[in-house]
């Protein structure tokens, strides 16, 4: 884990053993410097400071903050699990390479309150450090799963009662078009940087939805439109719930 915030997010949420924690020895006072501190001796955790060159030979990006710890894995979550959580809002991710856009796609997942991540195994981008410094500590709050394949997971979902809705591009029924009851498990697939959802994804989704562009240019990066489009999912189940939300 690297990054001020994710490290002190690993801390704040106490899921899973941290082993130390590395911070450079002359960085400049901050508030969050001491409440990674503090947090780490209420927890037992070593916290070891080093010099610039010792701590550049500990990390792993160029884009630590001069913050860097140890901890256990993460736990998988369980899709079935996480497909009838109370309240189920699940985010399946269809391939995503860029780390910087995972990282940005997670830590919003986590503020729209997303109750459930679904990550393939294989051809895409894993929970790396570049991933969690941009997740700010979003993985901490996050239940994932890895499957197999995607395909197949959305067939599980749709089997288990989940309405699952694909963004895509060039879909003629717009997101903001797209029926969302407050109390209708749902599940937001999002596809990879360029290529967009696969061929079987498209096909095995319930809805296919696009976001309405009125400007010149005509695409978003994916983790802008995830979100757009997690923000909008959650504003029409709190309409359909008959609650309000805040500014």
């Amino acid at each position: 884990m690297e990054g001020r915030h994710a490290v002190r997010e690993l801390l704040l949420a106490g899921k899973r053993r941290v082993r130390e924690v590395f911070i450079i020895d002359d960085l400049d006072q901050a508030d969050i410097l001491e409440d990674i501190v503090e947090l780490a001796f209420e927890a037992s955790v070593p916290v070891r400071h080093v010099s610039r060159r010792h701590f550049a030979l500990e990390a792993l990006t160029e884009s630590h903050q001069g913050v860097l710890a140890r901890a256990a894995e993460l736990t998988e979550s369980d899709l079935d699990a996480l497909a009838v959580s109370p309240g189920a809002f699940l985010l399946v991710l269809d391939g995503i390479t860029d780390p910087g856009n995972l990282g940005a796609i997670l830590r919003t997942a986590e503020c729209a309150g997303i109750t459930g991540v679904v990550l393939p195994r294989h051809r895409a981008v894993q929970i790396t450090p570049s991933v969690t410094k941009t997740a700010a500590g979003a993985i901490e709050h996050l239940d994932m799963a890895l499957v197999g394949g995607i395909p197949a997971a959305l067939t599980r979902l749709t089997e288990l009662g989940v309405v699952t809705i694909g963004l895509e591009a060039g879909a003629l029924t717009s997101m903001f078009d797209v029926s969302i009851a407050a109390d209708t498990p749902v599940a937001l697939v999002l596809g990879a940087e360029g290529s967009g959802l696969s061929r079987l994804t498209r096909e095995r989704v319930d809805t296919l939805a696009s976001i309405p562009m009125t400007g010149r240019l005509n695409s978003l990066n994916v983790a802008m439109a995830g979100a757009v489009a997690c923000f909008e999912v959650l504003r029409r189940r709190k309409a359909g719930s008959g609650s309000e939300s805040s500014a």
